[in-house]
């Protein structure tokens, strides 16, 4: 096999690389049954066992608690951005919102399309530099629910503490840090997470609700759009994107078997420590872009201040086998997405490299 890059992709990510090869060893014939999974009908026992375990090794590995329901939805998390006030923004209530970055306000955008708004917590006064503290985040007890995005992707913040929301209800997108930490499940009512960062490919997107919350979607939601009707279906009400829930659940796998969540997280901080040392040790050559009380461990965005520099760091890194670490067109810069399934290999040699280079032209 040739070289592997060292992909820092943003989404869709690295894959961990002994689940790529379990899948292209069942890829023509899963299991004996003569067929592939990408051929199965979705009311196969093959694929609703598959539905089934997927389900619940998720909440295994989250440690979830009971009365929580998993539905492995289509549309991606920006789907979820509309879907979540429409089923529980109704008529004459109010939803909050923090707003910490770019995809937290792409939810925030859509929601006003269907209801009222209120910011609870802004930080672009710093220009999205930091997540606001808990005490910083008001919450109104008449709140339909409270909006936060757990990670933002493109700028390189995370909370590393969540709200206490009482009796209003906490809804996360976890998109790019589900599964990179152990969290209390039992603080949310809802968490939604695209696949293409750490649970898989693309084509599937993951909500995990309370039970109360999916029941009874309002009559006027198109039924597509409703809660309720892929609860009651078990996900299964329309073709589902199976090979995305199969990879899903390899993935799932593979985290069990490293050691589950608390593991997982220990290895995230000892790999992205090395490229967060080779920035703070820089003397100021490189410059993270934000606070370090709110530093990702799924996303490092860094840059160096001459224009011309930076692009030849981007050139050479590509030309040494790293992918992806050209910053988003909003940010712009460098950013190294360092999800689960990225090796601490791939981290180490990033690191090494940016040294080097600060070295030759420092």
């Amino acid at each position: 096999m040739a070289k592997r890059a060292y992909n820092f992709n943003a989404g869709p990510a690295a894959l961990p690389l002994e689940v790529l090869e379990q899948a292209q060893a069942e890829f023509v014939d899963y299991k004996g049954i003569g067929m592939s999974i990408m051929e199965i009908s979705h009311r196969s026992k093959e694929y609703e066992q598959i539905n089934d375990e997927t389900q619940e090794l998720l909440k295994e590995l989250l440690g979830v608690p009971a009365g929580y329901k998993t539905l492995f939805l289509q549309g991606g998390a920006s789907t979820q951005f509309s879907m979540i006030p429409l089923n529980l923004l109704t008529p004459g209530r109010t939803a909050g919102y923090v707003a910490t970055g770019s995809w937290a306000n792409k939810a925030i955008k859509e929601a006003k399309l269907i209801g009222e708004v209120a910011i609870a917590a802004s930080t672009e006064a710093d220009g999205y530099r930091r997540m606001p503290k808990p005490s910083e985040i008001h919450v109104d007890d008449n709140w339909a629910y409270l909006h936060i995005t757990s990670n933002e992707t493109i700028g390189g913040v995370q909370f590393h503490e969540y709200p206490d929301t009482g009796k209003v209800p906490l809804i996360a997108d976890m998109s790019s840090d589900i599964l990179c930490r152990p969290i209390d499940v039992s603080k949310f009512s809802l968490i939604y997470a695209g696949a293409q960062k750490n649970l898989g490919p693309s084509g599937v997107t993951v909500v995990l609700a309370r039970e109360e919350l999916l029941a009874e979607s309002p009559k006027n939601v198109p039924t597509m759009l409703r809660y309720d009707t892929h609860a009651k279906a078990n996900s299964l009400y329309n073709t589902p994107p199976a090979y995305s829930v199969y990879m899903v659940n390899l993935v799932l796998k593979w985290i069990k078997a490293k050691g589950g969540v608390a593991a997982i997280e220990q290895y995230n901080r000892e790999k992205t420590d090395l490229i967060y040392q080779a920035i703070d040790n820089s003397g100021g050559f490189y410059k993270g872009l934000v606070d370090r009380d709110s530093r990702s461990i799924m996303n490092i965005t860094f840059a160096i201040e001459d224009e011309a520099l930076e692009k030849q760091f981007l050139k050479e890194a590509q030309e040494a086998g790293f992918i992806g670490l050209k910053g988003h067109r909003e940010v712009g810069h460098m950013r190294a997405s360092t999800y689960n399934a990225v090796p601490r290999e791939s981290c180490a040699a990033l690191a090494e490299f940016m040294a080097d280079f600060q070295r030759r032209n420092g």
